[in-house]
């Protein structure tokens, strides 16, 4: 996003390779950070800052004295850690002793979709991959609200034909059971299957999750169009 300048050794000559307009400044993506107040200390932001300032200042020398600090730091605690047994147990990376090389712990290799993925994001130090289909997760969360409202229900009617029997003689228990009755099957489940059983509309969770999927799903359609606009 700044000048870019080439150098003619030979005679001096200097010429502008690239300069950015304010257009292609508006266009640019936007640089989504933590605020430097609510960094944690290894934060690289925090972390590098002194290097990071130096740098900018084109202090050289400065630049390599806050690293070489950073640097032994790191070493004094490693060996800290060594002295007193204390395991370090990376949260986002593993270490490959057979190749006894460092690999993040989340990555996802797999070609990105343009049908199916929307955006990449970082929440917590995990990449993940908003897509446009109902997840596993929310598919196995739905058939999970599902199996407990089923569960409810079954022990609700068990509970009923208890009391009922308990209050009347036992010549008419038999009776009494149709006002409380279940389905006599409920392994079979479809979309509308709350419905057929007379249960309330899936959590709020769920709701919630649907009502954003349409809203994505709407959001890719517009997207596509405009894709297809630009390409005509």
């Amino acid at each position: 996003d700044g000048e870019v300048h080439i150098s003619e050794l030979k005679n001096g000559n200097t010429e502008m390779f690239w300069n950015p307009t304010s257009e292609v400044r508006r266009q640019r993506l936007k640089r989504h950070i933590v605020l430097f107040e609510e960094q944690t200390d290894f934060e690289s932001e925090r972390l590098w800052q002194h290097v990071t300032s130096a740098i900018n200042k084109g202090d050289q020398h400065k630049a390599t004295q806050e690293k070489f600090v950073l640097e032994e730091e790191q070493r004094s605690a490693a060996r800290e850690r060594r002295e007193s047994g204390t395991e370090w147990k990376p949260l986002l990376f593993r270490h490959d002793a057979g190749t006894n090389e460092w690999h993040y712990k989340y990555e996802d290799l797999r070609p990105w979709d343009p049908l199916n993925d929307i955006a990449q994001f970082e929440k917590d130090g995990i990449l993940q991959t908003m897509e446009r289909h109902l997840s596993t997760r929310m598919s196995n969360h739905k058939a999970t609200c599902i199996n407990n409202q089923i569960t409810r229900h079954k022990r609700s009617a068990k509970d009923c034909r208890r009391r009922k029997t308990s209050d009347q003689p036992s010549n008419h228990s038999q009776n009494t059971e149709s006002s409380c009755s279940t389905p006599e099957s409920v392994q079979e489940l479809s979309d509308d299957d709350g419905k057929y059983l007379g249960f309330e509309s899936l959590c709020a969770q769920c709701g919630k999750e649907m009502n954003h999927l349409k809203e994505i799903h709407s959001a890719v359609l517009s997207l596509q169009k405009a894709q297809q606009d630009i390409h005509r």
